[in-house]
């Protein structure tokens, strides 16, 4: 993880940040709560995160990387446990009051001072390699849809059937468990529009018209997430003329795809002339986002992704941490697009929607710098 005087904020944000940018779409508590007392928001996170702990600490059990991981493992669970159930006496404790940043930051940094450095690690890997070998023919898929909207809203789908391989949701977790992920069984299975939030007819409307110079993706889990949902969708992007930078974590953080995991998968998805399924990758460009949350604060990001962003004209934000707990009403100075899938119950119920539920929320900027 880079110092904190390291990081920056990212160009492309609303200024001035200090008053247009917080990290936090859904408000835990009001200036007129007492401080003293949890809010009922507070403690409906707290329990999520509660719900997380045995799946995390059966991972972490498994983690043949670290000596004894079965008691450092219980040590987990108990030390974050306790930690939640501080929060639920005293919201004041622990650095607090919590929101979602807080509540993963200190389960990381549980897990990081244990020596658990990476427990989905094994999941990670069989999954990139079942999503490799099914990279082609879906593509394929795609490119043979003639018609160019069709095309753009197939792989909008596609985003959101990859983003469904997400082990930080309990529910998913135990699906996951029992059965694994069928990536086009989900492509099938998304919910009918009207999606919560549906600009889908409105960002395809707009890539007809227009092309975009340089677009910046968060990117969010590893597996068909990745590989099968979001870089078709960055190879289309390509093939339109625009550059692409893909920003993803500096260090392991639940299934979320880590920058040297990903440099590997688009090594692995290459040709022998460095090209993606036939197009042109030298305007692909992998940066470190210097994160190592699910969720993410774009007030401090790495120096080289700031640098790399600060010519973009496009930013998206994809999955529901990045996208839609951390950003959904995040300003920027470009076109902007947060897209994920609704996984946790609470999130559904603050934007109305249901259970795995979609958004896709695409803000348009008329006249850009």
């Amino acid at each position: 993880m880079e110092s904190d005087s390291e990081m920056v904020a990212l160009p492309l944000l609303s200024t001035p940040i200090e008053s247009n940018y917080r990290a936090c779409t859904i408000p835990y508590r009001f200036p007129s709560d007492n401080p003293k007392k949890p809010t009922p928001t507070e403690i409906a996170w707290i329990n999520l995160f509660l719900n997380s702990v045995p799946s995390f600490k059966k991972r972490a059990e498994s983690d043949a990387t670290v000596p004894d991981a079965p008691v450092r493992a219980q040590k987990f669970a108990q030390r974050y446990f306790e930690i939640l159930e501080d929060f639920k006496k005293d919201p004041e404790s622990h650095g607090g009051p919590p929101d979602c940043i807080l509540l993963c930051r200190i389960r990381e940094q549980i897990l990081r001072e244990l020596g658990f450095r990476d427990i989905f690690k094994k999941v990670k890997d069989e999954e990139n390699e079942k999503a490799i070998s099914l990279f082609g023919d879906l593509v394929r898929l795609n490119d043979a849809i003639d018609d160019q909207g069709k095309r753009v809203e197939n792989l909008i789908r596609g985003i959101f059937a990859g983003n469904i391989f997400d082990l930080g949701s309990a529910q998913l977790a135990e699906v996951f468990s029992k059965d694994g992920m069928s990536f086009l069984a989900s492509c099938q299975n998304i919910v009918p529009r009207p999606w919560v939030i549906d600009d889908l007819d409105s960002f395809k409307g707009k890539w007809g018209k227009k092309t975009w110079k340089k677009a910046v993706i968060f990117v969010d889990n590893s597996g068909a997430d990745i590989i099968l949902g979001i870089l078709p969708f960055a190879r289309e992007l390509l093939r339109q003329g625009t550059t692409v930078v893909l920003a993803a974590n500096d260090l392991p953080s639940i299934n979320d795809v880590t920058y040297p995991e990903l440099i590997e998968i688009i090594s692995k998805l290459k040709d022998e002339n460095g090209q993606l399924m036939g197009v042109d990758t030298s305007n692909l460009l992998i940066a470190n986002s210097g994160n190592d949350l699910p969720v993410i604060d774009l007030a401090r990001v790495s120096q080289e992704l700031a640098y790399l962003a600060s010519d973009a004209d496009l930013v998206i934000l994809e999955g529901m941490g990045r996208g839609i707990e951390t950003n959904l009403y995040a300003q920027f100075k470009c076109d902007s697009m947060k897209i994920g899938m609704v996984k946790h119950p609470e999130v559904a119920q603050f934007l109305g929607g249901r259970l795995y539920d979609c958004v896709i929320k695409y803000n348009e900027v008329s006249s850009q710098r």
